[in-house]
């Protein structure tokens, strides 16, 4: 695995105009071609480490795996020792998803285009389908303290202020995992893929916390991992409302200081008496 951060000379100017050169600290950015079978599927720009459940969350929000054991293999395959870590190759089972099914949902991860036709393809892909009538039910106030418990998890944040965070937690609050990486969807890839081959996929009675907002990408995630419950500091897209109301998933925005917007499916969300 490569450096996390590095470590670069600025100047640094204070409030009062005066100023100093020092070392600051800097999240790395590198790519990762993730190939399946020898061939390159995808290529993405985020922080090395934990690639492997990167490329399992990755698969999985494409519908392409529904368990870990949808990937036989997966390998670091670079020639150049320098960037030795940044080519994985996966090997899949046969049959694992139509290629057609794959293309499109792909289009739609990585690039964010994306409309009806995408949202229609989520929706019949998952494996696990929401229901608003599940039973899943989640106080107001434990939704209400879940970015603080995610935040003093961001230790790579604390360091560099260049990463965005993704936790996940059940419904009663209880601290299941969380990953950093300068990409919000890279994050949330690696949370999913870690739920996935510790054998926590369906994620029935969690809440997915972002760091950030809800883009129509990220509820997709969601959904193909069966997520009930979405919980973010910032706003969600349109689409992804939209995507969210079909798809049975509650989405809550801008949860800060006690307070919070809960956009779709609000009963799971359980007020104070």
């Amino acid at each position: 695995m490569g450096r996390l951060t590095d470590r670069r000379r600025v100047l640094a100017i204070a409030a009062d105009g005066s100023a100093v050169r020092r070392e600051d600290e800097l999240i790395v950015e590198e790519p990762l071609e993730l190939r399946i079978g020898g061939e390159t599927f995808t290529v993405t720009m985020r922080t090395p480490g934990h690639d492997v459940e990167l490329a399992h969350g990755l698969l999985l929000a494409e519908g392409m795996i529904g368990a870990a054991d949808g990937v036989l293999a997966a390998r670091f395959c670079s020639p150049d020792p320098e960037n030795q870590y940044n080519t994985l190759d996966v090997t899949l089972r046969d049959g694992t998803a139509p290629i057609a099914l794959r293309r499109n949902l792909a289009a739609t991860s990585s690039c964010g285009v994306c409309g009806k036709e995408s949202a229609d393809a989520v929706r019949s892909t998952t494996r696990f389908p929401l229901s608003p009538d599940d039973g899943v039910q989640v106080s107001a106030a434990t939704v209400a303290e879940l970015p603080d418990a995610l935040r003093k998890r961001q230790k790579l944040f604390d360091r560099t202020g260049g990463v965005h965070a993704a936790g996940l937690f059940r419904a009663d609050g209880t601290f299941l995992a969380a990953r950093e990486d300068i990409g919000r969807h890279n994050a949330v890839d690696k949370l999913l893929g870690w739920a996935l081959m510790a054998g926590h996929v369906p994620l029935r009675n969690t809440v997915l916390v972002l760091s950030g907002r809800v883009s129509f990408e990220l509820a997709q995630k969601a959904i193909m991992a069966g997520v009930p419950v979405v919980a973010a500091v910032s706003a969600p897209s349109s689409l992804a409302v939209s995507l969210a109301v079909e798809a049975g998933l509650t989405i809550t925005g801008f949860v800060r200081g006690g307070r919070m917007n809960v956009y779709t499916h609000p009963g799971r969300i359980v007020l104070p008496d």
